[in-house]
């Protein structure tokens, strides 16, 4: 097989000196390469799964031709975290149309911690059923630790390491791209730094890298970037911090010094890198939100006894209430079946309608299950900061869905035209290129994901081509299961995903495996 430089001049040489031969063309395109530098008008051809040319060239045959004035066209975007790792497996929703929609051709699972730890099996199911977006998938540290010790609030013994190094080293082999971490979820919260520096070792000797969902992104967000910087050092890969954020009123405005604590650590060569999703309200579950770390150990059985326990009842109910507190208006219920009125209400407005104080509100909901919660805790001023770094990607932290009666964060919907549409284009936070890039070139360098990113000749037709007048997210925190709207043309390994605006029902994705170093 031809080497990809080779191959790269091969078809630089044909596009300049013979007609192409392409089953489609994109003339005369304002054409954004992924690399942040300004567009260039021009043309683009697409051959079975390849770009096989871009800029000026002639055409062989008869490929089918599609009039790019006016049009953006641009690498397929590259979500670095989502939450898909269970919809992706399902009919309804292994189609990933809310991600399709928004220009999203390659989906990264497993964040946060927590997904499937079998990475064989997981890679053979979406494989078997199909999907709409390439996969790429990492070894989830939360389920490992859970699978390995359960939901224990200790440190592993020796064999307990050993056993989740294992576990962490079959993940790489099998294609995994890195170790993810989720340390204010459990049982990760109860991990100490050294265990996580065992595990990322296993990752770098593969190549793989180390994303987290750090320990704190309120008041103690710089000791949580701290510590994943030491963590990348001491395991020797690179870092990357997921969806970085100052969250809560007391916190607002230490999002400029995570953000020079980054720059710092990258100005003495340390690999480090964020991503971001443009919103100044996040989303989790409403356990992990306002329940303290010492009271989530074990099952929710366990959780429940502790909770009606005469002696740790009073101190639990405390500890929630101090973590309540100033964020009942802040804290709206997104998902709770038993209580389906309660979607798309925060926890103020509940107790006021059902005549009870929000603790209660709030207990009563812990007692049947939890919920997920959007939490308006961000400051405008830092998720604009943030978006403009050049080391911070565009990511959603949403999860591939269909309309139903929940109220969830509109990221799974609106993530990338929000940034590209409303940010860059509509309100000129930051250039176009520079949003682009964001989506396309800087998270495949980041992934170091080869062929895809760029629009390139010899790389995979990942491919978006959107209207820059009508590109735009329409999900609201109110009405949230709304597609969004520009995306005129989108090939997932050439084939067409969206044509003329439609979605073509092509399940056209590939699992992309890391190759070990």
């Amino acid at each position: 097989m031809m080497q990809l430089p080779s191959l790269l001049l091969a078809l630089t040489l044909t596009a300049a000196d013979a007609p192409v031969e392409a089953d489609l063309v994109i003339r005369g395109a304002a054409l954004h390469d992924g690399s942040g530098k300004p567009a260039v008008t021009g043309d683009l051809a697409i051959k079975g799964e390849r770009i096989v040319a871009v800029g000026k060239f002639e055409t062989a045959g008869k490929p089918r031709i599609i009039d790019g004035k006016g049009l953006i066209v641009a690498p397929g975007f590259i979500d670095l975290h989502t939450h898909s790792d269970g919809p992706l497996q399902l009919g309804t929703t292994r189609g990933n149309l809310n991600y399709l929609t928004q220009g999203v051709t390659t989906a990264v699972t497993g964040n946060c911690g927590s997904g499937p730890t079998d990475v064989a099996a997981y890679f053979k199911t979406l494989e078997t059923g199909k999907v709409g977006s390439n996969v790429i998938h990492q070894a989830t540290h939360n389920s490992i630790r859970q699978q390995v010790m359960g939901n224990a609030n200790r440190a592993p013994t020796a064999a307990e390491l050993k056993k989740m190094e294992a576990v962490v080293e079959k993940a790489m082999q099998d294609g995994a791209w890195g170790l993810s971490t989720g340390l204010i979820y459990n049982p990760g919260t109860y991990s100490k730094t050294d265990e996580l520096i065992a595990l990322a070792k296993i990752a770098a000797r593969h190549g793989g890298f180390y994303a987290s969902h750090i320990r704190d992104e309120g008041t103690g967000l710089l000791v949580a970037v701290e510590e994943a910087l030491t963590i990348g050092r001491e395991a020797k890969l690179p870092v990357h911090i997921s969806h970085m954020k100052a969250s809560g009123r007391a916190a607002w405005g230490k999002a400029a010094d995570a953000v020079a604590l980054v720059a710092q650590a990258r100005a003495k060569g340390q690999a480090v890198t964020a991503d971001q999703y443009p919103y100044i309200a996040s989303s989790t579950s409403l356990f992990a939100t306002v329940v303290p770390a010492q009271f989530r150990e074990g099952s929710q059985k366990e959780f429940l006894e502790r909770l009606n326990d005469a002696e740790q009842g009073p101190k639990l109910r405390a500890g929630i209430e101090d973590r309540l507190k100033g964020k009942e208006k802040a804290l709206k219920i997104a998902a709770y079946s038993r209580r389906l009125d309660y979607q798309g209400k925060d926890v103020d407005t509940i107790a006021a309608q059902e005549k009870k104080k929000p603790i209660d509100v709030v207990l009563e909901i812990l007692r049947n299950g939890g919920a997920q919660i959007v939490n308006f805790g961000m400051n405008e001023e830092d998720v604009r900061l943030i978006m403009k770094q050049d080391f911070v990607a565009t990511a959603s932290d949403g999860a591939a869905m269909t309309p139903s009666s929940s109220v969830p964060h509109p990221r799974s919907y609106g993530t990338f035209p929000r940034k590209i549409g409303r940010y860059a284009l509509a309100d000129g936070v930051i250039s176009l290129e520079h949003a682009i890039r964001s989506a396309s070139g800087l998270p495949a360098d980041i992934l170091k994901l080869p062929e895809r990113g760029y629009l390139k000749p010899g790389y995979f037709a990942d491919v978006v081509v959107f209207d820059p007048d009508t590109f735009r997210d329409l999900a609201t925190y109110e009405k949230p299961h709304q597609y969004s709207t520009g995306v005129k043309y989108l090939f997932v390994n050439g084939q067409l995903a969206i044509d003329e605006g439609k979605s073509t029902g092509t399940l056209a994705g590939k699992v992309l495996r890391h190759q070990s170093k």
